[in-house]
């Protein structure tokens, strides 16, 4: 069943983390300081509303240069129920796709509970100051890329790196619940 992500106070300060990467690196908050945007994106590799947008999300990565925006995926699903969200699953998928940007793993999911996480692909635009600029959509069509009219997601980035107000229009993304732990 779809839920939608949760509503957030534009304007909020990114919360602090620190994990570990599918390819054994450890990443930090700070490690992305450097980049006038940060995106940091809840996925998974079992989710189909994830599946349907991985492409696009990887192309916003692509699209802009590191110094203007970096990306950072996190899995906090719970591989014991959900073995495809498994960290050597993840590796294999980051790896197939070429990603282009960390893939952490936040096994005991606080890092999730921290952002108020809700649904795969959750998605969280945070401006230079890492103070949440949009949380929304990628564009109006997560089944089929054809079909898309409104690219929310790179006209915010876009917005953001030209120094405008943030979007007024936050559009709820739509995907899988987080597969909480017991």
């Amino acid at each position: 069943m779809a839920i939608e992500s949760h509503v957030l106070a534009l304007g909020a300060a990114c919360p602090d983390f620190s994990l570990p990467s599918v390819d054994g690196k450890k990443y930090a908050l700070k490690d992305f300081a450097k980049s006038k945007g940060l995106l940091v994106a809840f996925i998974c590799n079992h989710c189909p509303y994830v599946k349907a947008v991985e492409d696009r999300l990887l192309a916003i990565a692509k699209a802009f240069s590191e110094a203007d925006l970096q990306v950072v995926g996190i899995c906090s699903n719970d591989a014991g129920l959900y073995p495809e969200d498994a960290p050597l699953e993840l590796l294999r998928r980051w790896e197939q796709k070429q990603y282009g940007f960390p893939y952490l793993v936040d096994e005991a999911q606080d890092v999730a509970r921290a952002f108020d996480a809700a649904c795969t692909p959750d998605l969280y635009l945070y401006d230079h100051n890492r103070k949440l600029y949009y949380h929304g959509r990628i564009d109006d069509n997560w089944k089929d890329a054809s079909q898309v009219h409104n690219h929310e997601m790179k006209e915010a980035i876009k917005a953001l790196l030209r120094g405008d107000a943030p979007p007024k229009n936050q559009m709820n993304t739509i995907g899988c619940s987080i597969k909480w732990k017991d």
